[in-house]
């Protein structure tokens, strides 16, 4: 459908499939195909019947419905306003260099840019009506744990622990994605929404129905490309901190892990692997790294992989800078590389090869990927929301192409997927990235929510950010477990016994003030690791403070013994946590879920915002708030900072909301076996070394024992437990681990049922295969955490009936 509205706005409906619809506004007539950096270009038009209907009055506000008639979403109004769009340049063609010292050292800027105008675009928005009890999630990651975004102003840009994402989903089953890489706020308005986009060439959005949350999920993926699929050994424990001094160093600690047995994939190179003075070159220190391809054998020897921090600014006496400068390919800041030019993507790409991945390092961390932050940050005081907006926006647009002000690093996160894949095939692209944007599920891009500070707040906040990613569609997302900033550096710098930076930050702000002696930040580091245990990718980072295990005690110890169960408990689930993956790739799944996926008509549970699904057979309720020790309270100026216990009597339990399924149906405690009914909150024990978990009626979870490595065990038994009390299923899936072949179909997945009326497990025939596959696999079958017998499954269909204990009993723990 096309028309020109009664104010002479053109108008363009078109159906991009049975439930999406794609519409399109300019104020001159559009092209046939409206470009995008991150929606896929060769969608066709859908033919057939219709989920999704709309219609438009004369002024081209549009209100869609489902196809039995009920209203859906409603424009309020569209507003197109023509604006003329810079590109900055030397004034007089002669570039006036500023130099000024920053944290990372020297920088040089081009003080005399001016804005000349190149073209014109619209700066646009959406008005939406939405119902007074709708609520509204998405739009990425932000800072302050908000789930619900109705009656806050969200500010979309990259920075530092923001990560923004062009679309939301509605809790009346609809999602909205908009075809903008530029700048965006969403505000509440008296009747409902506005988006606002900053710059882009004409309105372009596509609405998603679902109802259910991962349809419209499934919906935004079919939209920016389904996921590329991690390693194997990205699902395992990465051990990072900042940082590492030498390729001695990171084979150490991957030594001392298997030393301990204690499991372990991934060592992580922080920054300062370059020589003194050469910021952000990709060539090791030789002082440091002239080892570096024996170490990486070592670690490759022990089934470990090392991960190697890039940056995409560099000093301008590094030599990879000269390269870059030398073809024209650093942007106006005189400092990073022009990442959305192909040329330069592919020059990045070469120094990275040569100088690390030649070297033997297997993944990438892309650091600092906004890559401005402009005024904000710095100050010890966080500036009001619409001012750090106004300021890190003028930064991005002033180096960036103003439509694409948010896309820097989905652009650099491409560049190192295609150009890794042209180099092997053997080895899938892992990048752990500060930044991203739509679609960088499709170039193995692992999201991070940067550089947090470790408050019991931030804990619950991260929850919730997380939550948000996968709302937003994002699969691939984690966190630094401990947070970055473990202490207050702004107590340090007024004198608190110890020295400090006097370069104070807003987000420089832990509460441990004596980092690793203090009691109550191993307290708080072992109860953020098991969160990150359930989480897409598991991995501890962080500054002032060591993050190896040996650093919490020795074993016998309460820390030492907690961080040892979170680890071993994440290797024992990784046949299902592999299988979740596969997931995501085969079928647009989500791991980390809010409540709202899988209890979308419980009321309760759709507002719980401390407790997720993780996959569809464990709830995760982490705990937040300390329960053995508080942290020290800013002591007076000289005094020492000691602990503060909590009484020994302080119950070690926090509540759980248990959802209501909408078919009814109980729930279990993972550990003790101990059943309940949904639709009621209990007291769930929370001793340090775990937190409460519960599988629904129905679970069948995959598991295996003594793991050291992900791809260890290949003869270990598989472990199945079935959670009786009504039907279940479960898609195991298997690969080689690594490479691309399981895109050309070499990979298996066996179907686990549960038939609640028998009693019987059916271990359905196995489909597909794969270089590497055992054809036999010992079986060891449990009810819950009873262990019922041993089978030998072959790839046919295997039928099991077990025993099903009685209703509410407490059964053997694990």
């Amino acid at each position: 459908m096309e028309k020109i509205t009664r104010s002479g706005m053109h108008l363009r409906l078109e159906v991009a499939r049975s439930n999406i619809l794609h519409i399109s506004a300019g104020l001159s007539p559009l092209p046939e195909r409206i470009a995008s950096d991150f929606i896929r270009q060769e969608l066709s038009v859908w033919e057939g019947e219709m989920e999704l209907l709309a219609s438009a009055d004369e002024d081209g506000a549009l209100r869609f419905c489902t196809a039995e008639g009920g209203t859906l979403l409603a424009e309020k109004g569209k507003t197109l306003e023509e604006i003329p769009v810079c590109v900055y340049t030397a004034e007089g063609g002669e570039p006036v260099v500023d130099r000024v010292k920053t944290v990372d050292g020297e920088r040089s800027f081009v003080r005399n840019l001016k804005c000349v105008e190149d073209h014109r675009a619209y700066r646009a928005a959406l008005d939406f009506y939405f119902g007074e009890d709708e609520r509204i999630f998405g739009f990425g990651q932000g800072e302050d744990g908000i789930l619900d975004k109705r009656h806050h102003t969200t500010y979309l840009y990259q920075h530092n622990m923001r990560i923004p994402m062009p679309c939301f989903l509605s809790s009346r089953g609809y999602g909205v994605l908009v075809n903008c890489g530029g700048l965006m706020v969403y505000e509440e308005t008296e009747e409902g929404g506005r988006l606002t986009l900053d710059c882009v060439p004409y309105l372009d959005y596509y609405l998603i129905f679902g109802p259910s949350a991962d349809r419209i999920v499934e919906g935004f993926r079919y939209l920016t490309g389904r996921a590329a699929l991690l390693p194997r050994w990205a699902f395992g424990y990465i051990q990072s901190k900042e940082q590492y001094y030498s390729a001695a160093e990171l084979a150490g600690v991957a030594a001392e892990y298997r030393r301990r047995e204690i499991p372990l994939d991934g060592v992580v190179q922080d920054w300062n692997s370059w020589r003194p003075g050469q910021w952000g070159e990709k060539r090791l220190d030789p002082a440091r790294y002239a080892d570096m391809e024996a170490r990486a054998a070592e670690l490759r020897g022990m089934h470990v992989h090392a991960m190697v921090s890039v940056w995409p600014n560099m000093n301008q006496t590094a030599e990879d800078y000269r390269e870059l400068s030398a073809e024209g390919k650093i942007l106006n800041d005189l400092s990073t590389y022009d990442a959305f030019d192909e040329r330069a993507r592919e020059i990045y790409w070469q120094q990275a090869k040569r100088g690390l991945f030649d070297r033997g390092f297997d993944a990438w961390w892309c650091d600092s990927t906004e890559p401005f932050s402009g005024p904000d940050w710095s100050g010890e005081e966080k500036r009001d929301e619409k001012e750090r907006y106004k300021l890190v926006g003028a930064e991005h647009i002033r180096y960036l192409p103003r439509e694409r002000a948010n896309l820097f690093a989905l652009a650099h996160a491409k560049g190192m997927y295609e150009n890794q894949r042209k180099e092997t095939r053997e080895k899938r692209v892992l990048n752990l990235t500060r930044s991203g944007y739509a679609s960088g599920q499709q170039y193995g891009a692992l999201l991070w929510s940067g550089d947090t500070a470790a408050t019991w707040e931030t804990l619950r906040q991260q929850i919730v950010e997380g939550l948000s990613m996968g709302l937003s569609g994002y699969p691939w997302w984690t966190l630094d477990a401990g947070a970055f900033f473990v202490v207050n550096r702004n107590w340090k710098a007024r004198g608190c016994g110890c020295s400090g930076d006097s370069s104070m930050k807003w987000f420089w702000r832990g509460s441990f003030e004596n980092g690793i002696e203090d009691p109550a930040y191993r307290e708080y580091y072992v109860r953020f690791l098991e969160l990150a245990c359930f989480l897409p990718v598991f991995r501890s980072h962080g500054t002032d403070v060591p993050r190896e295990i040996w650093n919490f005690g020795e074993p016998g110890g309460l820390f030492y013994d907690a961080i040892a169960e979170t680890i071993r408990l994440r290797y024992r689930l990784l046949p299902y946590i592999y299988s979740l993956a596969g997931a995501v790739r085969q079928s647009d799944f989500t791991m980390m879920r809010a409540l709202l996926f899988d209890f979308p008509e419980d009321r309760r549970a759709c507002g719980t915002e401390d407790e997720f699904m993780f996959g569809r057979g464990l709830l995760v309720c982490p705990v937040t708030e300390p329960m053995y020790y508080l942290p020290a309270e800013l002591p007076a100026e000289g005094r020492e900072i000691t602990p503060r216990p909590l009484p020994e009597e302080r119950e070690k339990a926090r509540e759980c909301y248990l959802p209501k399924s909408p078919d009814g149906g109980g729930w279990y405690d993972f550990r003790t076996g101990r059943r309940y009914e949904g639709g009621q909150t209990v007291m769930a024990a929370a001793p340090l070394d775990r937190i409460p978990l519960f599988a629904p009626e129905g679970t069948i979870l995959p598991e295996k024992e003594g793991l050291q490595y992900a791809d260890d065990g290949a003869a270990a038994p598989l472990e199945i437990h079935v959670f009786p009390g009504k039907n279940g299923s479960f898609l195991l899936y298997e690969d080689e681990g690594d490479g691309y072949r399981y895109e050309s179909g070499a990979y298996a997945q066996i179907p686990l049922t549960w038939t609640e009326e028998t009693g019987t497990l059916l271990m359905g025939e196995r489909s597909g295969s794969y270089p590497g596959m055992r054809s036999e696999v010992t079986v060891k079958l449990y009810l819950v955490n009873t262990y019922i017998r041993d089978e030998i499954y072959d790839g046919r269909a295997l039928a099991v009936k077990l025993s099903a204990p009685e209703r509410g009993n407490s059964l053997s723990p694990l």
